[in-house]
């Protein structure tokens, strides 16, 4: 039997942790992918491209956004999205890290869990 022990989570961990749940939703992965097809769009036209209302729409770019996803500039009254380059190369090496043990996480569960019975 293992005993529970609460550690806090290093920062790579919470950073994965925040863009799997920005991940987690079907129409982030479609802005997503919108992006990449298309680079750099206006508010406008991922609006019209996934046919949602603009508010709805704002709540999962905010999402993404806050994940490091996404980044946005406002030009005029419109605000223009477009992927952060580097956001999912250092999510996908912080993953493989996190899977092999190598992660900070791993190292601190191993570190902190105990064995109680042999």
């Amino acid at each position: 039997m293992l005993k529970r022990v609460i550690i806090e989570c290093p920062d790579r961990a919470t950073s994965v942790a925040q863009i799997s749940r920005a991940l987690g939703d079907v129409t982030r992965l479609a802005i997503i992918e919108l992006l990449a097809a298309n680079g750099e769009l206006c508010v406008c036209d991922v609006v019209e491209a996934l046919d949602m209302a603009q508010s709805l729409l704002s709540h999962h770019l905010r999402v993404l956004r806050e994940a490091g996803l996404v980044s946005d500039r406002r030009q005029g009254r419109w605000t223009y999205y477009a992927l952060e380059p580097n956001a999912f190369a250092g999510f996908t090496g912080d993953v493989a890290a996190l899977a092999k043990g190598e992660g900070e996480l791993g190292n601190a569960r191993r570190v902190a869990i105990k064995r109680t019975c042999n």
